[in-house]
């Protein structure tokens, strides 16, 4: 399953570091986050829950860059 979520980040250097995050986060088959469109395209690994996968998504994300958001 593909999901893209809104989010709000201040350069692509840290759009990167988010994007590095998110692939690392167990349950994500793949991610890339497009900073101009401030989205993050995430496809997840069969048998896991979205929700689940993207709220560590999130926090991984926070630890990179403490100013980032992701509308779930």
């Amino acid at each position: 399953m593909k999901k893209s979520y809104r989010i709000q980040v201040d350069c692509a250097n840290c759009a990167n570091k988010m994007e590095e995050a998110a692939r690392r986060t167990p349950g994500v088959k793949a991610a890339s986050v497009s900073f101009m469109a401030l989205k993050m395209y995430v496809e997840f690994q069969e048998g896991h829950d979205p929700a689940a996968v993207m709220a560590a998504v999130a926090r991984n994300c926070k630890r990179v860059e403490d100013d980032c958001q992701i509308y779930l």
